[in-house]
């Protein structure tokens, strides 16, 4: 690597260091200024990947191996049409915005601090009901433990008529089932 290349990658390398410091403000200036920094530092970046300036890339006038590449000097060139619009609307909006509001800092969204303090909230729950043991009693959260709680036996068929624990059954007698309490 020669000494040109190594300072363009090292001047490639500051304009993006300082565009992503410029972005990472509130201001609308800064951030734009700093978007056209990062693309004329990747525009460098482009530039010297383009290898050693050669003759121009024009068939029939030069020999193929003497040409440049025209392939970086083209994406650089649409990069740079592209920056500047993007910068012109960017410095557009920025203007508007210190014009209505007599500064372009970018303000929070109402509708985002309340959608993180929702989400803060159910994270903050989750954890409270975690902590307490709160579990479902027909889940057998432990794989060592036996499927059946300690002291019962599971009903026949499958299913268990009592699901509460407390050794009483969870079946309410009705009038027309014949058990005591029911009318018939």
């Amino acid at each position: 690597m020669s000494v040109p290349s190594l300072v363009l990658l090292c001047v490639a390398g500051a304009l993006v260091a300082t565009g992503v410091y410029l972005l990472l403000e509130r201001s609308l200036s800064r951030i734009f200024i700093g978007l056209g920094l990062m693309t004329h530092g990747v525009n460098v970046l482009i530039l010297a990947s383009g290898g050693a300036a050669g003759r121009p890339p024009l068939l029939g006038q030069e020999d193929p191996a003497a040409m440049a590449d025209p392939l970086p000097q083209a994406m650089i060139l649409t990069s740079i049409v592209l920056s500047l619009g993007t910068t012109a609307f960017g410095l557009a909006l920025a203007y508007r915005s210190w014009r209505i509001s007599g500064h372009d800092e970018v303000v929070d969204d109402v509708e985002d601090r309340l959608v993180a303090q929702r989400a803060e909230t159910r994270a903050a729950m989750a954890k409270t009901d975690a902590s307490r043991g709160d579990e479902d009693q027909d889940i057998n959260y432990d794989e060592d433990q036996d499927p059946a709680p300690a002291g019962s036996a599971p009903a026949p068929g499958g299913a268990d008529p009592d699901r509460t624990g407390t050794g009483e059954s969870t079946r309410v007698p009705g009038p027309t089932t014949g058990e005591p309490g029911g009318g018939s």
